[in-house]
């Protein structure tokens, strides 16, 4: 079974999806920590993540089977990694052997310890409508940009990190513009997905909400 979660930034889709991936005992896959792991890959090989050739070559290292154990690096969280994504994100090679892990991922899921599993939850912008069209289950998880800036916001300065909350809900009315609008694998969801808006509710409704709509719709 594959259950597909898209939806912009901080509108909790990536905590439903680990949430799921835990409750039916599924691999889950953080998609765009992907990038950040390519751009990693190069840093570490001394190389520039702007290098076609470098970058695509560190994209076609990963494998299924052990993608979620690179994933979890902690360095994959800095901001070094970071900027080297952005470079590594916008190489259409680089985008296309990612793709393809992904579904590779999807048809034959692993957990961190490399052992099999018998369902995959994926997180990311373009899951349902691109990397798994004919995924099983298929949420587009959303919420008001003045919510997901409120969670940002309580994130960061739960963290101990500075935080501006026009700054934030100014950055993610720009991306979220920037990823509708993209030519490539727009932020929508899919004509097939059930719309989850989250503004309204916490981790712990939404969780029941998905879990509600699965088991109604396939029992």
């Amino acid at each position: 079974m594959i259950i597909a979660i898209d939806g912009p930034a901080a509108a909790g889709k990536g905590t439903l999806a680990q949430n799921l991936a835990k409750h039916f005992k599924y691999a889950f896959l953080d998609t765009g920590r992907l990038y950040r792991a390519v751009g990693y890959a190069v840093l570490q090989a001394g190389k520039d993540p702007s290098d076609k050739t470098e970058a695509t070559k560190a994209a076609k290292a990963f494998d299924p089977k052990s993608i979620n154990q690179i994933l979890s690096n902690p360095a994959l969280r800095e901001e070094a990694t970071g900027n080297a994504a952005s470079k590594v994100a916008v190489i259409p090679s680089v985008r296309e052997v990612l793709l393809q892990l992904q579904r590779d991922f999807a048809e034959h899921p692993f957990f961190e310890d490399g052992t099999p599993a018998k369902g995959a939850v994926l997180d990311g912008r373009d899951i349902g409508t691109v990397v798994c069209p004919k995924a099983d289950v298929k949420f587009f998880v959303t919420a008001s940009a003045e919510v997901r800036t409120d969670r940002r916001f309580k994130e960061l300065k739960d963290a101990g990190k500075p935080a501006d909350y026009d700054v934030i809900l100014k950055d993610i009315k720009e991306r979220d513009e920037r990823d509708s609008k993209r030519a490539t694998a727009p932020l929508k969801p899919a004509e097939d997905a059930y719309v989850l808006d989250t503004s309204n509710m916490n981790a712990t409704q939404a969780y029941q909400a998905a879990l509600d709509f699965i088991a109604i719709n396939h029992a």
